[in-house]
């Protein structure tokens, strides 16, 4: 359990340091802003859980399912080989690595 969250964490962490990239790659593009913010909030959740804490578990499925959800919508499918590919896998092995967490999780 501890080797799936700090992988989540370690892939969170990369994936804020790619999105912060890819604002500064495409600075000028309307709605750039947007995969920042994104960056930011990634990164702040892959620290967090380095931590013991349980809520940002529940935030490392929130964030990815909806910045996936957002980019499917607004962009479509991209093409196989890219940055953005690389993104959404990252998102579907966090949101599988903590949805297994959540679900798996000791009763007290």
């Amino acid at each position: 359990m501890k080797t799936i969250r700090l992988i989540a964490g370690i892939l969170l962490v990369i994936s804020g340091v790619l999105h912060v990239v890819m604002y500064i790659k495409s600075r000028g593009d309307p709605g750039s802003i947007g995969t920042l913010v994104f960056g930011i909030i990634y990164g702040a959740i892959g620290l967090m859980l380095f931590t013991k804490q349980k809520y940002p578990v529940y935030l490392a499925v929130i964030f990815p399912l909806t910045g996936m959800t957002i980019v499917l919508i607004k962009l479509g499918f991209p093409a196989l080989i890219s940055l953005l590919t690389l993104l959404l896998l990252i998102d579907v092995i966090v949101i599988v690595g903590c949805s297994y967490l959540l679900l798996n999780q000791k009763k007290t």
